[in-house]
Protein backbone atom coordinates (compact mmCIF):
# COMPACT_ATOMS: atom_id res chain seq x y z
CA UNK A 1 0.00 0.00 0.00
CA UNK A 2 3.17 2.47 1.15
CA UNK A 3 4.21 1.69 -2.51
CA UNK A 4 1.16 2.36 -4.41
CA UNK A 5 0.57 5.58 -2.29
CA UNK A 6 4.40 6.54 -3.33
CA UNK A 7 3.68 5.90 -6.76
CA UNK A 8 0.86 7.84 -7.30
CA UNK A 9 2.03 11.34 -5.26
CA UNK A 10 4.54 10.98 -8.39
CA UNK A 11 2.21 10.83 -10.98
CA UNK A 12 0.68 14.60 -9.62
CA UNK A 13 2.22 17.42 -10.75
CA UNK A 14 4.24 19.41 -7.99
CA UNK A 15 2.19 22.26 -7.40
CA UNK A 16 4.15 25.89 -9.12
CA UNK A 17 4.15 28.86 -6.84
CA UNK A 18 3.96 31.05 -9.97
CA UNK A 19 0.28 29.37 -10.50
CA UNK A 20 -2.13 31.98 -10.27
CA UNK A 21 0.40 34.39 -8.72
CA UNK A 22 0.99 36.20 -11.22
CA UNK A 23 -2.65 38.83 -11.86
CA UNK A 24 -2.66 39.35 -7.92
CA UNK A 25 1.45 39.99 -7.85
CA UNK A 26 0.16 42.58 -10.68
CA UNK A 27 -2.35 43.69 -8.67
CA UNK A 28 -0.90 44.19 -5.64
CA UNK A 29 2.09 46.16 -6.85
CA UNK A 30 -0.71 48.72 -8.11
CA UNK A 31 -2.16 48.82 -4.83
CA UNK A 32 1.40 49.66 -2.82
CA UNK A 33 2.21 52.11 -5.42
CA UNK A 34 -1.57 54.21 -5.20
CA UNK A 35 -0.73 53.86 -1.08
CA UNK A 36 2.44 55.86 -1.56
CA UNK A 37 0.77 58.80 -3.45
CA UNK A 38 -2.18 58.81 -1.01
CA UNK A 39 -0.77 58.02 2.21
CA UNK A 40 2.07 60.04 3.63
CA UNK A 41 3.15 57.37 5.95
CA UNK A 42 3.34 54.84 3.00
CA UNK A 43 6.83 56.84 1.82
CA UNK A 44 8.66 55.07 4.51
CA UNK A 45 9.28 51.72 4.78
CA UNK A 46 7.82 51.53 8.34
CA UNK A 47 4.68 52.17 6.73
CA UNK A 48 4.45 48.59 4.56
CA UNK A 49 5.52 47.02 7.73
CA UNK A 50 2.85 48.67 9.21
CA UNK A 51 0.61 47.33 6.76
CA UNK A 52 1.97 43.86 6.79
CA UNK A 53 1.11 43.51 10.57
CA UNK A 54 -2.22 44.34 10.07
CA UNK A 55 -2.73 41.69 7.35
CA UNK A 56 -0.49 38.68 9.17
CA UNK A 57 -3.77 37.62 11.02
CA UNK A 58 -5.99 37.38 7.47
CA UNK A 59 -2.83 36.17 5.61
CA UNK A 60 -2.33 33.16 8.01
CA UNK A 61 -6.30 32.48 8.28
CA UNK A 62 -6.10 32.55 3.75
CA UNK A 63 -2.96 30.08 4.14
CA UNK A 64 -5.30 27.82 6.27
CA UNK A 65 -8.34 28.72 4.37
CA UNK A 66 -6.46 27.70 1.18
CA UNK A 67 -5.93 23.79 2.64
CA UNK A 68 -9.54 23.42 2.60
CA UNK A 69 -10.55 25.21 -0.28
CA UNK A 70 -7.49 23.66 -2.67
CA UNK A 71 -8.91 20.24 -1.20
CA UNK A 72 -12.80 20.33 -2.13
CA UNK A 73 -14.44 21.87 1.22
CA UNK A 74 -14.89 25.19 2.97
CA UNK A 75 -14.74 26.76 6.30
CA UNK A 76 -16.43 29.04 7.58
CA UNK A 77 -16.10 28.81 11.04
CA UNK A 78 -12.77 30.69 11.17
CA UNK A 79 -14.26 34.42 12.19
CA UNK A 80 -16.28 32.78 14.92
CA UNK A 81 -13.36 30.90 16.30
CA UNK A 82 -11.05 33.45 16.50
CA UNK A 83 -13.56 34.75 18.41
CA UNK A 84 -13.97 32.54 21.22
CA UNK A 85 -10.22 31.95 21.49
CA UNK A 86 -9.70 35.57 21.83
CA UNK A 87 -12.35 35.65 24.64
CA UNK A 88 -10.91 32.58 26.58
CA UNK A 89 -7.38 33.81 26.28
CA UNK A 90 -8.71 36.80 28.19
CA UNK A 91 -10.72 34.74 30.85
CA UNK A 92 -7.78 32.14 31.20
CA UNK A 93 -5.13 34.67 31.35
CA UNK A 94 -7.12 37.54 33.71
CA UNK A 95 -3.96 39.27 33.77
CA UNK A 96 -1.53 36.11 35.01
CA UNK A 97 1.63 36.73 33.55
CA UNK A 98 2.41 33.36 35.11
CA UNK A 99 -0.48 31.50 32.83
CA UNK A 100 0.99 32.32 29.43
CA UNK A 101 3.08 29.93 28.60
CA UNK A 102 0.45 27.48 29.09
CA UNK A 103 -2.66 29.15 27.18
CA UNK A 104 -1.09 29.80 23.89
CA UNK A 105 -0.69 26.00 23.86
CA UNK A 106 -4.14 25.14 25.04
CA UNK A 107 -5.31 27.74 22.62
CA UNK A 108 -3.56 25.86 19.45
CA UNK A 109 -4.64 22.18 20.70
CA UNK A 110 -8.89 23.79 20.50
CA UNK A 111 -8.00 25.79 17.34
CA UNK A 112 -6.77 22.03 15.87
CA UNK A 113 -9.67 20.25 17.95
CA UNK A 114 -12.13 22.59 16.46
CA UNK A 115 -10.89 21.36 13.01
CA UNK A 116 -10.63 18.35 13.22
CA UNK A 117 -14.60 17.99 14.41
CA UNK A 118 -15.51 19.88 11.28
CA UNK A 119 -13.21 17.35 9.07
CA UNK A 120 -14.54 14.39 10.66
CA UNK A 121 -18.45 15.27 10.28
CA UNK A 122 -17.55 16.06 6.82
CA UNK A 123 -15.86 13.21 5.81
CA UNK A 124 -17.34 10.49 7.79
CA UNK A 125 -20.90 11.94 8.24
CA UNK A 126 -20.72 13.03 4.62
CA UNK A 127 -22.74 16.79 5.48
CA UNK A 128 -21.39 19.21 3.22
CA UNK A 129 -18.08 20.80 4.05
CA UNK A 130 -20.57 24.24 4.42
CA UNK A 131 -23.36 23.38 6.66
CA UNK A 132 -20.84 21.67 8.76
CA UNK A 133 -18.60 24.76 9.16
CA UNK A 134 -21.57 27.09 9.08
CA UNK A 135 -23.09 25.61 12.22
CA UNK A 136 -19.98 25.48 14.00
CA UNK A 137 -19.83 29.33 13.53
CA UNK A 138 -23.10 29.49 15.21
CA UNK A 139 -22.40 26.99 17.92
CA UNK A 140 -19.19 29.21 18.60
CA UNK A 141 -21.16 32.37 18.25
CA UNK A 142 -23.69 31.52 20.80
CA UNK A 143 -21.22 29.65 23.33
CA UNK A 144 -19.00 33.37 23.35
CA UNK A 145 -22.14 35.22 24.11
CA UNK A 146 -23.85 32.73 26.90
CA UNK A 147 -20.59 32.85 28.59
CA UNK A 148 -19.60 36.39 28.35
CA UNK A 149 -22.92 37.39 27.65
CA UNK A 150 -21.55 40.28 25.05
CA UNK A 151 -19.11 41.90 27.22
CA UNK A 152 -15.95 39.76 27.50
CA UNK A 153 -13.94 39.55 31.13
CA UNK A 154 -10.90 39.18 31.92
CA UNK A 155 -7.95 40.40 30.45
CA UNK A 156 -4.39 39.77 28.05
CA UNK A 157 -1.12 39.49 29.77
CA UNK A 158 1.62 42.09 28.08
CA UNK A 159 3.45 38.40 27.76
CA UNK A 160 0.63 37.08 25.26
CA UNK A 161 0.29 40.81 23.11
CA UNK A 162 3.78 41.33 22.69
CA UNK A 163 4.09 39.22 19.18
CA UNK A 164 0.88 40.75 18.26
CA UNK A 165 1.71 44.23 18.72
CA UNK A 166 5.56 44.90 19.11
CA UNK A 167 8.75 44.28 17.24
CA UNK A 168 12.47 44.83 16.88
CA UNK A 169 14.35 47.63 15.48
CA UNK A 170 16.45 47.27 12.17
CA UNK A 171 18.44 49.82 10.53
CA UNK A 172 16.90 51.74 7.66
CA UNK A 173 13.49 49.86 8.26
CA UNK A 174 12.42 50.58 11.85
CA UNK A 175 10.59 48.51 13.93
CA UNK A 176 9.83 45.19 12.16
CA UNK A 177 6.84 43.48 13.68
CA UNK A 178 7.32 39.83 15.59
CA UNK A 179 4.06 38.92 13.59
CA UNK A 180 5.99 39.53 10.24
CA UNK A 181 8.64 36.70 11.37
CA UNK A 182 5.76 34.59 12.51
CA UNK A 183 4.23 34.77 9.20
CA UNK A 184 7.02 34.19 7.17
CA UNK A 185 7.95 31.24 8.98
CA UNK A 186 4.74 30.23 8.63
CA UNK A 187 4.44 30.84 5.27
CA UNK A 188 8.14 28.83 4.48
CA UNK A 189 5.91 25.89 6.44
CA UNK A 190 3.22 25.77 4.02
CA UNK A 191 5.32 25.85 0.97
CA UNK A 192 7.33 23.17 1.96
CA UNK A 193 4.22 20.94 3.16
CA UNK A 194 2.31 21.74 -0.14
CA UNK A 195 5.99 20.49 -1.99
CA UNK A 196 5.74 17.29 -0.64
CA UNK A 197 3.59 14.17 -1.46
CA UNK A 198 1.24 14.94 1.28
CA UNK A 199 0.78 18.15 -0.11
CA UNK A 200 0.50 17.47 -3.73
CA UNK A 201 -2.54 14.80 -2.69
CA UNK A 202 -4.70 17.71 -1.17
CA UNK A 203 -4.62 19.11 -4.19
CA UNK A 204 -5.17 15.95 -6.04
CA UNK A 205 -7.86 15.44 -3.91
CA UNK A 206 -9.66 18.66 -4.86
CA UNK A 207 -9.32 18.13 -8.35
CA UNK A 208 -10.16 14.38 -8.89
CA UNK A 209 -11.10 12.43 -5.68
CA UNK A 210 -11.34 9.20 -7.32
CA UNK A 211 -8.39 8.87 -8.87
CA UNK A 212 -6.31 9.63 -5.68
CA UNK A 213 -9.10 6.90 -3.81
CA UNK A 214 -7.78 4.49 -6.87
CA UNK A 215 -4.17 5.47 -6.55
CA UNK A 216 -4.59 4.25 -2.52
CA UNK A 217 -4.60 7.72 -1.17
CA UNK A 218 -6.55 8.35 2.04
CA UNK A 219 -8.72 10.89 0.59
CA UNK A 220 -10.70 11.33 4.10
CA UNK A 221 -7.75 12.01 6.51
CA UNK A 222 -6.52 14.35 3.96
CA UNK A 223 -9.61 16.50 3.81
CA UNK A 224 -9.67 16.47 7.86
CA UNK A 225 -6.00 17.13 7.98
CA UNK A 226 -7.32 20.55 5.84
CA UNK A 227 -9.95 21.48 8.43
CA UNK A 228 -7.41 21.02 11.25
CA UNK A 229 -4.62 23.28 10.01
CA UNK A 230 -7.39 25.59 9.12
CA UNK A 231 -8.52 25.63 12.83
CA UNK A 232 -4.82 26.11 14.14
CA UNK A 233 -4.07 29.25 11.80
CA UNK A 234 -7.08 30.31 13.28
CA UNK A 235 -6.04 30.14 16.62
CA UNK A 236 -2.63 31.97 15.32
CA UNK A 237 -4.58 34.81 14.14
CA UNK A 238 -6.49 35.03 17.20
CA UNK A 239 -2.68 35.69 19.07
CA UNK A 240 -1.86 37.89 16.84
CA UNK A 241 -5.27 39.80 17.00
CA UNK A 242 -5.65 39.96 20.07
CA UNK A 243 -2.20 40.90 20.70
CA UNK A 244 -2.73 43.88 18.19
CA UNK A 245 -7.04 44.86 19.19
CA UNK A 246 -7.32 43.56 22.03
CA UNK A 247 -10.31 41.75 23.20
CA UNK A 248 -13.60 42.34 22.26
CA UNK A 249 -16.60 40.04 21.51
CA UNK A 250 -16.64 41.41 17.50
CA UNK A 251 -12.83 40.68 16.81
CA UNK A 252 -13.59 37.52 13.90
CA UNK A 253 -16.67 39.06 13.01
CA UNK A 254 -16.63 38.88 9.53
CA UNK A 255 -13.49 37.23 8.94
CA UNK A 256 -14.79 33.91 7.18
CA UNK A 257 -16.09 36.03 4.49
CA UNK A 258 -12.53 38.52 4.43
CA UNK A 259 -10.56 34.77 4.14
CA UNK A 260 -12.61 33.23 1.14
CA UNK A 261 -12.80 36.62 -0.29
CA UNK A 262 -8.68 37.12 0.08
CA UNK A 263 -8.42 33.05 -1.36
CA UNK A 264 -10.22 33.39 -4.59
CA UNK A 265 -8.66 36.39 -5.08
CA UNK A 266 -5.09 34.94 -5.06
CA UNK A 267 -6.67 32.35 -7.86
CA UNK A 268 -7.47 29.37 -5.86
CA UNK A 269 -10.44 27.91 -7.34
CA UNK A 270 -13.82 27.05 -5.68
CA UNK A 271 -14.32 23.55 -5.96
CA UNK A 272 -10.51 22.70 -5.19
CA UNK A 273 -7.51 21.56 -7.59
CA UNK A 274 -6.42 24.70 -8.52
CA UNK A 275 -4.32 27.45 -6.76
CA UNK A 276 -0.93 27.95 -4.84
CA UNK A 277 -0.64 28.83 -1.48
CA UNK A 278 1.78 32.08 -2.28
CA UNK A 279 -0.89 33.33 -4.08
CA UNK A 280 -3.94 32.71 -1.20
CA UNK A 281 -1.92 34.23 0.73
CA UNK A 282 -1.01 37.78 -2.05
CA UNK A 283 -4.65 37.80 -2.38
CA UNK A 284 -4.86 38.66 1.85
CA UNK A 285 -2.29 40.97 1.43
CA UNK A 286 -4.06 42.53 -1.52
CA UNK A 287 -7.31 42.65 0.35
CA UNK A 288 -5.73 44.46 2.72
CA UNK A 289 -3.87 46.93 0.92
CA UNK A 290 -7.48 47.86 -1.12
CA UNK A 291 -9.16 48.13 2.23
CA UNK A 292 -6.34 50.67 3.31
CA UNK A 293 -6.36 52.32 -0.05
CA UNK A 294 -10.47 52.96 0.10
CA UNK A 295 -9.76 54.41 4.00
CA UNK A 296 -7.75 56.75 2.91
CA UNK A 297 -9.73 58.05 -0.04
CA UNK A 298 -12.32 58.34 2.50
CA UNK A 299 -14.45 55.88 1.03
CA UNK A 300 -17.43 54.29 2.77
CA UNK A 301 -16.45 51.10 4.42
CA UNK A 302 -19.79 49.30 3.12
CA UNK A 303 -18.01 49.35 0.06
CA UNK A 304 -15.69 46.59 1.03
CA UNK A 305 -18.45 44.41 1.60
CA UNK A 306 -19.72 45.14 -2.10
CA UNK A 307 -15.72 44.43 -2.90
CA UNK A 308 -15.87 41.26 -1.75
CA UNK A 309 -19.28 40.18 -2.54
CA UNK A 310 -17.90 40.91 -5.97
CA UNK A 311 -14.90 39.27 -5.64
CA UNK A 312 -17.15 35.97 -4.29
CA UNK A 313 -19.68 36.24 -7.11
CA UNK A 314 -16.61 36.56 -10.16
CA UNK A 315 -14.98 33.57 -8.38
CA UNK A 316 -17.66 31.27 -8.07
CA UNK A 317 -19.06 32.02 -12.08
CA UNK A 318 -15.15 31.38 -13.41
CA UNK A 319 -14.97 28.18 -11.48
CA UNK A 320 -18.35 27.16 -13.02
CA UNK A 321 -17.45 28.01 -16.06
CA UNK A 322 -14.19 26.10 -15.94
CA UNK A 323 -15.72 23.30 -15.02
CA UNK A 324 -18.03 23.18 -18.12
CA UNK A 325 -15.19 23.59 -20.18
CA UNK A 326 -13.27 20.51 -18.78
CA UNK A 327 -16.78 18.68 -19.17
CA UNK A 328 -16.84 19.56 -22.90
CA UNK A 329 -13.20 18.91 -23.51
CA UNK A 330 -14.05 15.43 -21.81
CA UNK A 331 -16.73 14.37 -23.73
CA UNK A 332 -15.47 15.19 -27.36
Amino acid sequence: MTQTVTETTRRFPRPKLADGTGPVLAVLAILLVALAFVGPAYSEPSGYLALLKRAAPLMILAIGQYFVIVSGGFDLSVGSLVTAEVVIAARLLDGDEDATPWVIPLLLVLGALVGLVNGLITTRLLVPSFIVTLGMLLVLDGAVFLWTGGAPRGSLTEAFRTVGREGFDVPLLGQVPWSVLLLAAIVVAAVVFMRSGRGRMLVAVGDNETAVRLGGGNVEGLRTLAFVLSGVSAAVAAILLGGFAGVSAQVGEGLEFQVITAVVLGGVVLGGGRGSVVAAMAGALTLEALFSLLNLLGVSGGLESAVQGVIIIAAVAYAAVGRSKFRTRRTT
